[in-house]
């Protein structure tokens, strides 16, 4: 078994020299390995002189099993948060640095298994962004397989769409074009930042984490795969995912394209629209398919196909109508026709815009410090209260910046209106579903 970081005993682990050729790819400049050193990161306790490469060490901690028995109550039931693809994540406590983290164990007898494990730790350790989860750290001890996690107090977008349980957890309009522009940024990091770009391939609702602002952080990198090569249009792998998320041409050929992961945000902003799943099992049909269901809707009311419980404010309809232009865009069966995820960015940037345009001064001057797993004192943007995501997008209280940022604003939004009537020219797709 080739050797790697993510197995063996509590001691600095040595990367062989494939892993280094594989991880000197997808690091940026900011997490690159220092090329002096093959080890990971020591804790926050290392010398100075460690401190000084921080900004090229893999800052990724070593466990003991005991350590996160300890830290979750020996997982107990009380502790337990959730259940995934990977196995069972509790909710725990570190007891050297007092930090509240998120534990998944490995189920021996789950979909994933040590693959899946050695590639979320390599990914995760060498990609660093602010709409990406942060791995803190993994035990690898014996059998057991563990991931530590920063702890994301709000849960899942699922959680938010489905499975609430007051209206204080629903999702308002604001804060769901939010999710999905913080999203983007995310998928956007991974095709265009990363070298060679990284196929998130398990893009869904249950994979987006939201923190104490509500801002997405795309989770659970077990299926990730690099993107094809210069002189290759595609990856040929085993068909991995979600049904309902996954791309039609991935799914019935098994050739992976950075456009896959375009099909599934689709998926996942028609979800944010409609309020509902991917798959409705109640449903007969070819409209089991959120997909299919929403196609029937197309060029109809806009309120056939929106949220139930969203109330939308008078003059917010055309983000409702440029958003579901945007979700079909992302969804169409030719991949090539589909947006890079660069242009799905821009076009959600100036829905924001929009957004922040309808949004009244004393909103903007409301504190949100302590409410709703906020930390007192600390300004929380909750979904109520949400405008735009970008720093341009804001309209600042002085003049002289706001109109600045106004400039910028009308500019991007200019660029965007060309780029989808392009992309609407560009080999547009029925609107009906197709056999």
């Amino acid at each position: 078994m080739v050797c790697c970081l993510c197995f063996g005993l509590r001691t600095k682990p040595t990367l062989t020299q494939k892993q280094k050729q594989k991880g000197k790819g997808i690091a940026d400049q900011k997490c690159r390995p220092d090329p002096s050193s093959s080890s990971a990161k020591p804790p926050a306790s290392a010398s100075s002189g460690s401190e000084k490469r921080r900004s090229y060490a893999i800052d990724t901690q070593i466990f003991t099993y005991r350590e996160l028995a300890t830290a979750t109550n020996n997982f107990r039931t009380e502790s337990l948060i959730g259940r995934g693809g990977f196995g069972a994540v509790f909710k725990g406590t570190l007891e050297k640095t007092e930090q509240i983290v998120a534990v998944k164990m490995l189920d021996t007898g789950g979909l994933q298994g040590d693959k899946e494990f050695l590639v979320e730790v390599l990914m995760l350790s060498l990609l660093r962004h602010e709409n990406l989860v942060r791995l803190i750290g993994y035990c690898a001890e014996g059998d057991q397989r563990l991931l530590v996690y920063e702890y994301m107090p709000h849960g899942s977008v699922e959680d938010h769409l489905h499975n609430f349980k007051s209206e204080t957890e629903i999702l308002d309009w604001n804060t769901r074009i939010k999710i999905a522009a913080g999203a983007a940024k995310g998928i956007e990091h991974l095709h265009n930042v990363a070298k060679p770009p990284v196929i998130y391939r398990d893009l869904k609702t249950a994979n987006i984490l939201l923190d104490h602002g509500y801002n997405p952080k795309l989770s659970d990198f077990g299926l990730a795969k690099f993107g094809p090569s210069e002189d290759m249009t595609h990856v040929s792998t085993r068909v991995m995912g979600t049904h309902g998320y996954c791309a039609p041409e991935y799914a019935n050929t098994g050739k992976l394209t950075l456009k896959s992961d375009i099909y599934s945000f689709g998926v996942v902003l028609l979800e944010l629209i409609s309020g509902r799943k991917a798959i409705v099992d109640s449903c007969m049909g070819s409209n089991r398919l959120l997909v299919n269901w929403a196609r029937q809707f197309r060029d109809k009311n806009i309120k056939q196909i929106l949220d139930p419980v969203l109330t939308i404010q008078d003059g917010f309809e055309p983000t409702v109508k440029y958003a579901l232009e945007v979700a079909f865009m992302c969804l169409r069966e030719n991949a090539n026709a589909r947006p890079t995820i660069s242009e799905v960015l821009l076009a959600l940037n100036h829905i924001l815009y929009q957004l922040g345009e309808h949004t009244t001064s004393e909103q903007k001057k409301k504190s949100n410090g302590g409410g709703r797993g906020g930390n007192p004192g600390k300004r929380v943007v909750s979904p109520k209260e949400t405008t735009s995501i970008l720093k341009f997008n804001e309209i600042e209280e002085e003049e002289e910046e706001e109109g600045n940022d106004r400039e910028r604003a009308v500019a991007e939004a200019k660029t965007w209106a060309e780029t989808l009537r392009a992309l609407r020219m560009k080999n547009s797709e029925p609107t009906t579903p197709t056999p």
